[in-house]
C-alpha cells in the first residue's frame, strides 16, 4: 500500500491531515485484536511475543495463519502511520509559517489543532503493541516501561490542555464563536483527543503488578476521561442545536460519527481501570455490568452510526469526497468511525458475551459475530486505500474546492 506523500503544501495543508495517520494506527490495533483475543495469554493481561511463538511453533493452520496476518497488518499500518505521522508534523511546521495558521487560530476552527496531540497519542499506543508482538522479552522489563508511558502521555495531555486552554481562553474573554458555522459535531475532536490520552494511562491501571504506578494511571486517567465526557456532552448539545437550526454541514458531516471511536476508547479505558482496581484495591467488576456498558455503549454507537448515514447519504459524501472530485481532508473522519466499531465489536464478544456464558469461544456465533467485526475492518481498510489515492498522492486543491489550510468548519 503504497503512500506518494506530497510535501511543502503551505497554507494548502490542514492539520485535519493528522487524522490520516490516526486511522492508519488505528487499523494496526485494530490486527492487534486478533492476537488479543485468539492467542492464548495465560497469566498476563495481553499477548507478548513469547504468547506469539508458542502458537507458531504449535504448526496448526489456521492459528498459524492468523497470527502471521495479524503481525504483518500491524507491521503494515504501524510503519504508514508512523510515515504519515512524521509527515504531518514536518508539513504542520511549514503552515504554522503560513498567514493560514494565525486565521486558523482567531476562528471554530482552532479546535484542529487537537488533531496533533490525539494522534501522537495513538502513536504510543501503536508502539506499545509494537513491542509486545515484536521484542522478545518486554514482559520481563515492563514494570520500567509503564512509568514512562505514564509520563509520556501526560506530556501530550499537557500539550492538548495548553491548546484548548487557548481556545477557551480566547472565546470566553473575546467571544467570536460563530455559533452559526458550529453545525457538526467537529468541535468534539478535544473530547476524542482527551479520550485517547485517557485510555493510554489506564493501560497501567489494568496492566502493572505495582499498586503506586496503577493508582497514578487511574487517577490521571480519571481526569481526562471526565473532562472528555464534559467537554464531549457540551459540544454535543450544541452542534446539535446549530444543525437542527441551519443543517449540517456538507464537508463536516462525517463528524456526526465522531462519538462512535469516543465511546469506544473511553468503554476500553473503564474496563481496563475496573481490572486494576479488582486486581490491586478489591473492587470487584461483575461479567455482568462488563456486558451492560458495553452494550450501552454499543447501542448508543448503532445509533449515532444510524444518525450520520441519513445524513451523509442526503448530501451525497461519499459519491462527492471519496470517489468524486470534490476534496475535504475531513473525510478522514471516516476512518476512526471503523477502526472504532471493529474494536468494540471484538471487546462486545468476547468480554461481554463470553465473559456471561452468552456465547462460548469457537461455536458458530462467536465466529459469526468476528467476522462481522473482520468485515468492518475490511472496509475501513478499503477506505483509507481510496482516501490516501486521493488525498496524499494528488494536489492538497481543485475542483473549485476551498484550500484545506483555509477557513472552514472543521471536520473532526
Amino acid at each position: 500500500m503504497p503512500i506518494r506523500l506530497r510535501h511543502n503544501l503551505g497554507a494548502a495543508y490542514s492539520p485535519l491531515y493528522f487524522l490520516a495517520a490516526l486511522g492508519l494506527g488505528g487499523l494496526a490495533v485494530s490486527f492487534f485484536m486478533w492476537l488479543m483475543f485468539w492467542v492464548p495469554h495465560p497469566g498476563k493481561p495481553v499477548p507478548t511475543f513469547e504468547d506469539i511463538a508458542a502458537v507458531l511453533q504449535a504448526g496448526e493452520p489456521a492459528p498459524v495463519a492468523m497470527v502471521i496476518g495479524a503481525m504483518l497488518g500491524i507491521a503494515v499500518f504501524a510503519v504508514l502511520h508512523v510515515r504519515v505521522l512524521l509527515w504531518n508534523l514536518a508539513e504542520y511546521a511549514g503552515f504554522k509559517r503560513t498567514p493560514a495558521y494565525p486565521a486558523l487560530r482567531d476562528g471554530n476552527n482552532e479546535t484542529q489543532l487537537l488533531a496533533a496531540p490525539l494522534t501522537v497519542a495513538m502513536a504510543i499506543n501503536v508502539g506499545f503493541i509494537l513491542g509486545l508482538v515484536f521484542v522478545p522479552g518486554l514482559w520481563s522489563v515492563v514494570e520500567y516501561l509503564f512509568p514512562m508511558a505514564i509520563v509520556a502521555f501526560a506530556a501530550v495531555g499537557v500539550w492538548a490542555v495548553s491548546i484548548m486552554a487557548d481556545f477557551w481562553g480566547r472565546v470566553l474573554t473575546r467571544g467570536g464563536f460563530d455559533c452559526t458555522q458550529n453545525n457538526s459535531f467537529a468541535q468534539l475532536l478535544p473530547a476524542f483527543s482527551l479520550a485517547m490520552i485517557g485510555v493510554g494511562l489506564a493501560a497501567p491501571v489494568a496492566m502493572s503488578a505495582t499498586p503506586w504506578i496503577a493508582a497514578v494511571g487511574y487517577g490521571l486517567s480519571t481526569l481526562f476521561i471526565v473532562a472528555a465526557v464534559l467537554i464531549g456532552t457540551v459540544k454535543l448539545v450544541l452542534g446539535l442545536r446549530a444543525m437542527m437550526e441551519h443543517g449540517v454541514n456538507a464537508e463536516s458531516a462525517p463528524t456526526l460519527w465522531i462519538v462512535v471511536p469516543i465511546l469506544t476508547v473511553i468503554s476500553i479505558a473503564l474496563m481496563r481501570q475496573n481490572h486494576g482496581l479488582h486486581v490491586h484495591f478489591g473492587g470487584h467488576a461483575e461479567a455482568a455490568e462488563t456486558l451492560r456498558t458495553l452494550t450501552t455503549f454499543l447501542a448508543a454507537q448503532l445509533l449515532f452510526l444510524g444518525f450520520g448515514w441519513i445524513v451523509l447519504r442526503r448530501h451525497g459524501y461519499f459519491r462527492r469526497f471519496v470517489s468524486g472530485r470534490e476534496l475535504s481532508p475531513g473525510a478522514y473522519a471516516l476512518v476512526c468511525p471503523g477502526v472504532a466499531l471493529s474494536v468494540m465489536l471484538h471487546f462486545y464478544l468476547n468480554k461481554g458475551l463470553v465473559g456471561v456464558g452468552a456465547v462460548a469461544p469457537g461455536d458458530v456465533a462467536y465466529w459469526l459475530i468476528s467476522a462481522l467485526a473482520v468485515a468492518v475492518q475490511v472496509i475501513t481498510i478499503r477506505l483509507v486505500v481510496t482516501l490516501n489515492a486521493k488525498y496524499l498522492g494528488r494536489p492538497a486543491t481543485g475542483g473549485g474546492e476551498a484550500e484545506p489550510g483555509g477557513e472552514r468548519q472543521p471536520s473532526a
